[in-house]
């Protein structure tokens, strides 16, 4: 049975919030998708297709990224991000969740069971932010110097589109012109960078091992066993510390997994849901 498309925006916390819903006619669990720093949902374009065949599918612009808001006055801690999630799925009165996160999405899944750890069933890490300690003070500070955003923007330019693509997929031929467009689109808008200098500001680290160790929901961890973003060593750090995990390695892979294999992940992701629902 098809899906039905919905998108929206709802302010949260001072925040525009830009979601895209693909609601199932009758599927009951709906799974929370939440993107990697500096991408927006559409990363996970390739894998929708797929789940929504049996599930309903959230996909979130998380600020300042995407369609969703640059607000100055908003609180760009993965905290505040991971509670405003929860807000946006009340008001959509979504309670039968999944939570999936790719890279920097996976932090916020983390800090999510954490705050809500009855709210999901079960969770899938991709390549998941892990064990990155908040900015240096140093950097904090001269984040408030007068148009510190225009040295984040140079900054983001000198390292390039095509270079960024290159770092994080192991398949350099699959970048194509649609890949170009699609991860450069949130740049547009200039207010990306100010809200990308409270960011720097506001981002509180990743969790702790005591944290991760309290996380007791089902974890599917999926990595690339070329991630030069996220090294694997990593991914096998967090799968030692999160209590009830299991880790997927994928050969020939780099960070950008959602792209590179939708096929295999979502096969994965079936089973292991499949296993954990018994």
């Amino acid at each position: 049975m098809k899906s039905k498309f919905y998108s929206g925006i709802e302010n949260i916390n001072g925040n525009e919030f830009y979601y895209e819903y693909f609601k199932h006619p009758s599927a009951s669990p709906t799974i929370i998708m939440l993107h990697g720093f500096l991408s927006s949902a559409f990363s996970f374009r390739k894998l929708i297709p797929h789940l929504q065949e049996e599930y309903n599918i959230l996909a979130v612009d998380i600020p300042p990224f995407g369609k969703s808001g640059k607000s100055k006055r908003f609180l760009y801690s993965y905290q505040n991000m991971a509670s405003s999630i929860f807000e946006l799925t009340d008001r959509l009165q979504i309670s039968n969740m999944i939570l999936a996160g790719h890279s920097m999405g996976g932090q916020i899944v983390m800090n999510m069971l954490l705050q809500r750890p009855a709210a999901a069933s079960s969770a899938l890490l991709l390549c998941s932010s892990a064990y990155l300690p908040k900015s240096h003070q140093s950097l904090v500070y001269t984040s408030y110097i007068p148009f510190f955003h225009l040295y984040v923007k140079r900054h983001l330019a000198k390292s390039g589109l095509e270079k960024n693509l290159k770092n994080v997929v192991y398949n350099q031929a699959m970048i194509d012109e649609d890949m170009r467009k699609g991860y450069m689109s949130p740049f547009l808008n200039n207010s990306i960078f100010q809200g990308l200098t409270r960011m720097i500001r506001h981002r509180e680290g990743d969790l702790t091992e005591e944290d991760i160790k309290r996380i007791h929901t089902p974890c599917l961890l999926i990595w690339g066993e070329h991630d030069r973003v996220v090294p694997l060593s990593k991914g096998k750090r967090l799968h030692k510390n999160l209590p009830n995990s299991k880790l997927i390695i994928l050969k020939e892979t780099g960070h950008l997994v959602p792209e590179e294999r939708p096929e295999e992940i979502v096969a994965e992701m079936k089973g292991f849901l499949s296993a954990v629902s018994v």
